[in-house]
């Protein structure tokens, strides 16, 4: 993804630039230096004109000294992400290799960032001379402010709607005419993103073993990708359920447009709620994130209840290990608040528990870095109708997040899984084929 200049403002452009030992930007460069014995991943521009660091690379822009001081009042990640998103930091030229590199320097300097006394005043003493101690500056209006207990279902309706009720027009924008907001899945390189996404709907489908007729459940549909494929395509019952009220107007609408009120539902409801079992087979697609995982036993249970017997689940899933499982303090602030992603391990270990059988688990990681670039490039290249829909602060959350998504899932920093299970008869009857991987992937509709 390629950043020059936001064009969402032009205030605190910094003087023209010079280089030298002097400025804000090389005392910067000397601190680094002497905290860490490093050079600096990118070259940066202060607020008084001054730069350093390498040349040829991505370049931060410092427009403010407050953008220092959203870092002194909140150290890492969250306080650099408060920082740009309020355009008080910039990052000129490629983003995405702006924070593979950076991500590079904190992986080498693991375990290296206990500091003693003198390093603490050395660190004191160039603060001050930056005009970095001030007031604490308020974070972004794009931050999420939830409140209530967590998970409860009144906090989980707030989450969601946080990030999914931004605006249709937004996720129309950037998303395929289907608005499959999850992994496509890419039978190669030179698949297109839309060839893709209906290739993942098809997918779960036939490993669902959809016939005619039967009665499938959605958890957590989104705008309507895989239920109205399921409807279309197999000519089965589907019921969705979501708790983004925009998700839900938008789905109804398109079911209203292609005539399908006979074969699509749609609810406005917390999975908790659905009261309706048996279904023949039940998918959730990327849903499983924001249930949390002190709540994940009862999702599984939950899901298992919803299932007859024989009948098959498809979870599609991002993991990640001990490391940050809600996606880090960006993620948890801006776009996804109370996410968990756990290992697929520890997802298998629920799934079994609840009383599933997994049999079949495929990882898709490398297809999320397909996924996600195709909406980075749209985002740039309709920058002014991002910014015409959500405003400036928010197009420029999305900018951050699809640029560092592509990058954590290309560096294995998370994963994508899709898991096939089934919910086998009180005799272990499992209603699948021996040779059942091969025939899950040969099944296409009787039409």
């Amino acid at each position: 993804m390629s950043v020059s200049q936001d064009r969402s403002s032009t205030t605190g452009q910094p003087a023209t630039a010079q280089r030298g030992r002097s400025g804000a930007a090389a005392r910067l460069e000397a601190l680094v230096a002497e905290l860490f014995g490093v050079e600096l991943p990118v070259g940066v521009t202060a607020w008084d004109g001054s730069t350093a660091g390498p040349e040829g690379t991505p370049r931060v822009v410092l427009r403010r000294r407050r953008a220092l001081r959203h870092v002194v009042w909140t150290p890492g990640e969250l306080g650099l992400a408060r920082a740009y998103v309020s355009v008080d930091l910039d990052v000129e030229g490629d983003l995405t290799e702006a924070l593979r590199r950076c991500w590079a320097l904190a992986r080498r300097l693991r375990g290296s960032l206990r500091f003693g006394p003198g390093q603490w005043r050395r660190i004191l003493a160039t603060a001050v001379r930056l005009g970095a101690i001030g007031p604490r500056p308020a974070p972004p209006e794009a931050e999420a402010r939830l409140s209530g207990s967590l998970h409860s279902r009144r906090r989980d309706r707030s989450a969601i709607s946080h990030h999914y009720d931004a605006g249709n027009d937004l996720y129309e924008l950037l998303l395929d005419p289907r608005m499959a907001y999850s992994c496509a899945y890419f039978g190669s390189e030179e698949t297109g993103l839309d060839r893709a996404q209906e290739d993942k709907l098809d997918l779960i489908c036939r490993k669902l073993g959809l016939v005619e007729g039967q009665r499938m459940l959605d958890v957590g549909c989104g705008w309507g990708s895989l239920i109205l494929f399921a409807a279309e395509r197999y000519r089965v019952r589907v019921t969705g359920v979501t708790l983004s009220g925009q998700q839900a107007a938008f789905i109804r609408e398109r079911v209203a447009q292609r005539g399908l009120a006979d074969f699509v539902e749609v609810r406005h409801q917390d999975y908790r709620e659905v009261d309706d079992a048996p279904f023949d087979v039940v998918a959730s697609v990327e849903m499983g994130e924001h249930v949390g995982e002190k709540n994940y036993a009862e999702y599984a249970a939950k899901l298992f209840s919803l299932l007859k017997p024989q009948g098959r689940l498809v979870l599609q899933q991002m993991s990640r290990g001990a490391t940050a499982p809600g996606g880090g303090a960006f993620i948890e602030h801006y776009v996804a608040p109370d996410m968990s992603m756990v290992s697929i391990g520890r997802t298998l270990d629920h799934l079994e528990r609840a009383g599933f059988e997994v049999r079949d688990v495929e990882m898709m990681r490398e297809h999320y870095v397909h996924t996600v670039r195709p909406w980075a490039r749209t985002l740039e290249e309709r920058w002014d109708e991002a910014v015409g829909i959500v405003g400036a602060e928010e197009a420029r959350v999305w900018r951050l997040y699809l640029a560092g998504g592509a990058l954590a899932f290309e560096e294995n920093r998370m994963g994508v899984n899709q898991i096939m299970s089934v919910r086998p008869t009180s005799e272990g009857v499992s209603g699948l084929p021996l040779t059942s991987r091969r025939a899950l992937l040969d099944h296409r509709p009787e039409r």
